[in-house]
């Protein structure tokens, strides 16, 4: 049965990989799989650190032998953030008892066939439908403590998020209100289908965004309805024009 048809998210996906074609062909195979998601790609292992500890994949393709930080070096960095589902993708088989040493639910020897990938992702999308919580429902209000008060926010009228240190502040028309609550926490109870990230700093409601701005140094803004502008970071901006069509 498929991850869908059981209630569960779409699979979010991250391939890493140092050489563009060989990241280029796994997208593809992946984009032919409905229980597959969004899917990111990159070419270097340090770059994978950041983006598995910011995004939460819930399957990564990982290459073993990358300039500076290889695929095990990687996990070693990331330590209890390491994905649950990692498969090693690799030209070479010496490493193979070591990648399943680290925890590696499988390991693709290049070249491979279309058959060997399908039966990998096979075995990730079982241990994903086995391990992961289905997909929740996004809240229905967010609970502003002050003293002496609870102030209960609909999502629907928060226009933006910025993080505050160890707090959120929702900026709902003229009014802030700080949370207790990280922005990850937050994008992740909101949901995806209404607000969206677009800074490691900031998540915006998508119905009070007007449009996108460029400007002459090739750095984007998002401005809301209400005049507001956002700092757009490159690695949100595809997604984000994504989703705004």
């Amino acid at each position: 049965m498929a991850l869908l048809d059981q209630g569960l998210a779409p699979i979010r996906t991250l391939v890493v990989d140092d050489e563009p074609l060989a990241r280029r062909n796994l997208v593809v195979l992946l984009q032919r799989d409905p229980d597959v998601g969004s899917i990111l790609e990159c070419g270097s292992g340090a770059e994978a650190v950041e983006l598995i500890r910011r995004w939460r994949p819930d399957l990564v393709f990982l290459d073993v032998q990358m300039p500076e930080c290889d695929g095990f070096d990687v996990l070693e960095l990331l330590g209890a953030d390491a994905p649950q589902t990692i498969i090693f993708v690799t030209a070479y088989d010496a490493y193979a008892l070591q990648a399943f040493e680290t925890g590696a639910l499988d390991y693709l020897l290049k070249p491979f066939d279309d058959a060997r990938f399908v039966r990998a992702l096979a075995r990730a999308k079982d241990r994903i439908a086995r391990y992961a919580p289905t997909a929740q429902q996004p809240v229905r209000r967010l609970v502003v403590r002050s003293p002496g008060q609870l102030l209960f926010v609909a999502p629907s009228d928060v226009d933006w998020i910025e993080a505050a240190s160890y707090y959120a502040c929702l900026h709902v028309g003229p009014a802030t209100h700080l949370i207790r609550r990280t922005l990850s926490e937050l994008e992740r109870d909101l949901g995806d289908e209404s607000f969206a990230r677009i800074h490691r700093s900031s998540i915006v409601n998508l119905d009070r965004v007007e449009g996108l701005e460029l400007h002459s140094a090739g750095e984007y803004e998002v401005v809301l309805k209400s005049g507001v502008r956002l700092r757009l970071s490159r690695r949100y901006r595809k997604p984000l024009q994504d989703r705004l069509g």
